[in-house]
């Protein structure tokens, strides 16, 4: 068993290694991260500008520059540090005798490509918004929710604010559901985790898109943005917790999108004294 520094030093030199070979694109575009999140942010910033729900709110809105940073940071360097630690987990379970296929339910490697990649995309999904339930049904994970609840104009970059401990929560649920695939996640998954961040960007964006007949399965704007209103139905501790996906809202309750409505006011109770800047929020939930 290689000693734990060197585990986690090598997961973070390659990680490190592989964003900055993004960044200069020495990274096919199929597998470029940080491009295809870029051009994917500036696509759907666009039609906000071209289409907007909301006419009054400024192309800059209310924390604007405040999401950037939250989107690289969380999507790239938060993701670095952290598969440093992740690998030092992979390496204690293999030396047990627990790989990525020890959980195997379905050998998916064995269907067509596409078909694997959509049994794929839907359980992560479904884990996502399973994940996202508890962080707002359990009070110790809903203190550091409320990070990305604390958004008060929604734009595409608000997808990516959330603090830095909803990935102790998230990594773990994802990477089970991975072996119960027997560890599949190929080249083409990429390709995957592009519509999810398209999906996830247009969720929070500017635009009055409903999906229409199609609402019943994809998430979209005019649905998540009763997910971030501060006022919700009695007794609900949340709703549309979706992903990508809005079906499961629908099949398990938890859907709530009475009309469109571009104006709720957005955040939770008492999120005027939540902190504003970017140190203070990531530090926050850790108090009592």
């Amino acid at each position: 068993m290689n000693a734990p520094i060197d585990i986690i030093l090598n997961a973070l030199t390659g990680s490190l290694h592989w964003f900055y070979k993004s960044i200069v694109f020495d990274v096919p575009w199929s597998q470029n991260y940080f491009w295809g999140l870029t051009i994917i942010s500036f696509v759907i910033w666009g039609l906000e500008m071209l289409f907007p729900w909301r006419k009054n709110q400024s192309f800059f809105r209310k924390d604007f520059w405040l999401d950037a940073f939250y989107m690289y940071f969380n999507f790239f360097i938060f993701t670095t540090i952290i598969s440093g630690v992740y690998a030092l987990i992979s390496n204690a379970f293999s030396s047990v005798g627990i790989e990525m296929n020890s959980l195997s339910i379905i050998d998916i490697k064995a269907l067509p490509t596409w078909i694997g990649l959509l049994i794929f995309f839907v359980l992560l999904d479904f884990v996502q918004w399973f994940t996202h339930v508890l962080l707002h049904k359990i009070p110790f994970f809903w203190q550091f929710h409320k990070v990305h609840h604390s958004v008060k104009e929604m734009g595409f970059a608000a997808h990516l604010r959330y603090h830095w401990m909803e990935n102790i929560l998230y990594k773990p649920f994802k990477t089970i559901a991975i072996m119960l695939l027997g560890g599949f996640e190929p080249t083409q998954a990429f390709m995957v985790h592009f519509v999810a961040i398209t999906i996830g960007h247009l969720n929070h964006a500017n635009l009055a898109l409903d999906w229409g007949p199609l609402k019943y399965l994809l998430n979209n704007p005019v649905m998540h943005l009763y997910h971030h209103a501060k006022s919700l139905p009695k007794g609900r501790f949340g709703v549309n917790f979706g992903i990508s996906l809005s079906v499961w809202d629908y099949l398990f309750n938890t859907s709530y999108v009475p009309k469109k409505n571009p104006h709720l006011t957005l955040g939770f109770d008492g999120d005027e004294n939540f902190p504003k800047d970017f140190l203070n929020q990531n530090l926050s939930g850790f108090n009592k």
